[in-house]
């Protein structure tokens, strides 16, 4: 899988589910551990979405409800009411990075084959989560929980005007692609209260989403959401303390892996690592978006994916994204040793080379040079 996985066959959606331990080595396991698994995913929609959605449709018919013991002003932390517009913060942030969600490609845009019938139902009265959307006018001015650095989280190459950043929602009984991804991290905030949403999740789960829902197998195509969702929280549970501001410092958290970068870079090309410690070029004004993001907003989705293939079958878990991203500082260094702060800064944001298999195997040198 490292030296990249055919699309053919769906041979990399099933590779993948298996490097983000979601199918067991055991192949006599999968359909009953695949049918398990998307039943429990049905169960959080029913949950999550319809319950409270109904619950909503069914509170805002007659007056009278105020006085029930819960209703829309009660200030009891445990007030469904009170969850349900914290919950409303977060599903605004969602519904605005992923309406961003690859620009430049038509795919998230689309209609996708497979609605979810447990919501699109047009006998349904219930609220759904596009309904929200469109009700809820409170302002989400809920970015507080930004990370560092996030302000330049989306990099030139993806952005393009305004027009096309903000997606159409489709006619009734059908959903776009990025209509689904943003299920997929409501439900996943929902269940993760410890860490909720943070802003970049979009661009880890688009990728994911992406590969599945276009797999060549019918079969397995129809459940993308489903297999999305448990594959992006396993892969979370292996890169989350990346997103959580209290572990920055820590061993495990991101400002540690980026001084890693550094480091790695001074063993294997000291000249380069002076050179940017000179300029005081520090690794969180690029480093951060790279190791956070997985590089996904480095390069095109495709190429997004072929170095995914990598980074997935690394037992290391990771270790080898820190090669990646010296190998990038590496393939420029003729660049960057004669460019000033200002120019270095410009090609590190918008990295210049796109041939991301130069990359790749420049890291697997560093890699087997150790």
């Amino acid at each position: 899988c490292s030296t990249g996985i055919p699309f053919e066959g769906g041979l990399r959606c099933l590779c993948w589910k298996i490097l983000l331990n979601y199918l067991p080595l055991e192949k006599a396991l999968w359909s009953s551990l695949l049918k398990k698994q998307r039943d429990l995913y049905s169960q959080f929609l029913k949950e999550m979405i319809i319950q409270p959605g109904i619950a909503k449709a069914n509170l805002g018919v007659s007056r009278e409800d105020v006085t029930l013991e819960d209703h829309p002003l009660n200030p009891n932390p445990d007030s469904r009411w009170n969850t349900y517009f914290k919950d409303n913060e977060v599903l605004l942030q969602i519904d605005k990075d992923v309406r961003r969600l690859y620009p430049d490609m038509a795919f998230f845009q689309r209609p996708t084959d497979y609605p979810c019938l447990l919501i699109l139902d047009p006998q349904n009265e219930f609220e759904t989560l596009r309904k929200r959307v469109e009700q809820t006018t409170l302002k989400s001015q809920t970015v507080a929980r930004n990370r560092s650095g996030v302000t330049n989280v989306s990099s030139p190459l993806k952005t393009t005007s305004n027009s096309l950043s903000e997606y159409e929602v489709l006619p009734n009984g059908c959903e776009a692609h990025w209509e689904v991804v943003e299920r997929i991290l409501f439900i996943y905030a929902k269940l993760n209260p410890g860490i909720a949403y943070v802003q970049g999740m979009n661009e880890i789960v688009g990728p994911l989403y992406y590969t599945f829902a276009t797999d060549p197998n019918s079969e397995w195509k129809e459940h993308a959401e489903a297999d999305t969702f448990f594959c992006f929280t396993n892969l979370m549970a292996e890169i989350r303390d990346n997103f959580i501001k209290s572990l920055d410092d820590s061993q495990c958290g991101i400002t540690y892996k980026m001084e890693k970068v550094y480091s790695t870079l001074k063993e294997k090309d000291v000249e380069l690592y002076l050179k940017l410690q000179e300029q005081n070029v520090k690794p969180q004004f690029f480093a951060f978006r790279w190791l956070t993001l997985l590089l996904s907003q480095e390069f095109l989705l495709p190429d997004v994916i072929r170095i995914w293939d990598s980074l997935f079958a690394d037992d290391k878990r990771f270790d080898f994204l820190l090669l990646v991203c010296c190998a990038m500082l590496i393939l420029i260094r003729d660049q960057l040793l004669e460019g000033d702060f200002t120019l270095n800064m410009r090609l590190l944001q918008d990295y210049p080379i796109s041939d991301v298999h130069l990359i790749l195997k420049k890291a697997k040198e560093l890699q087997d040079s150790k």
